[in-house]
């Protein structure tokens, strides 16, 4: 069992923890609240997932709201805002996030080029922003399990939309197995095996519970 020598982090085509950030957009009560495309509290549930994961792997993180300061909507929802502590927060007055020069300022800042983006609703906060990133040179990576439209229909064609413009379609899971990639990289593995017991499903009884004991862990 000889693991290759690992790529260069930078120059990854794949998302390393030096090479991304994650981006997440408009996770607010009214946009949550007319979720129809999939479950809201399930749509949360794995947000919060991708912030532990980017907390796990010292990934910056970018929180963006819409109407918050101006008193017109509420804040993040709780859970995700305590889980995205420490980001950056972009409050805007524009629907497409990149129309807010603050936002694209606080992405220029990160240096990277790897964009984990969500956003709520697929069809317009995260359609938007996603495109208008593609054009500028950046590579998007969608969570579809952590984002949602006012339908079916309408999260479909958001998801098709930046597809076709250049996005790759990714999950919460998919994101936090490639930043670890190899279970020898023993600095990040607890967290790893952490996030994914916490979300239970098949992941929880048949990986995670499995490297924790393998590992002499506590559940």
């Amino acid at each position: 069992m000889t693991s290759q020598a690992r790529r260069d982090p930078i120059t990854d085509p794949l998302l390393t923890p030096e090479n991304s950030v994650l981006v997440l957009i408009d996770y607010q009560p009214p946009q949550v609240n007319t979720l129809r495309s999939m479950d809201a509290a399930q749509c949360i549930r794995n947000a919060v997932a991708l912030a532990q994961t980017a907390k796990n792997y010292g990934i910056p993180m970018i929180l963006s709201t819409v109407g918050v300061k101006d008193g017109l909507n509420p804040d993040t929802v709780p859970a995700l805002k305590d889980a995205m502590s420490g980001a950056t927060w972009i409050d805007r007055t524009s629907i497409n996030a990149w129309e807010d020069a603050d936002f694209v300022a606080a992405v220029k800042a990160t240096g990277r080029k790897k964009l984990i983006m969500g956003a709520l609703w697929t069809e317009v906060c995260l359609a938007f922003p996603a495109l208008d990133a593609l054009r500028a040179g950046y590579e998007v990576f969608a969570p579809v399990d952590a984002v949602g439209g006012t339908s079916v229909e309408a999260h479909n064609s958001g998801i098709q939309r930046i597809v076709q413009a250049g996005a790759q379609p990714v999950c919460w899971i998919g994101v936090l197995c490639e930043l670890q990639r190899d279970w020898s990289r023993g600095e990040t593995t607890a967290g790893m095996v952490s996030i994914g017991s916490a979300q239970g499903g098949p992941w929880s009884t048949e990986i995670a519970l499995k490297q924790f004991a393998s590992r002499g862990m506590k559940t």
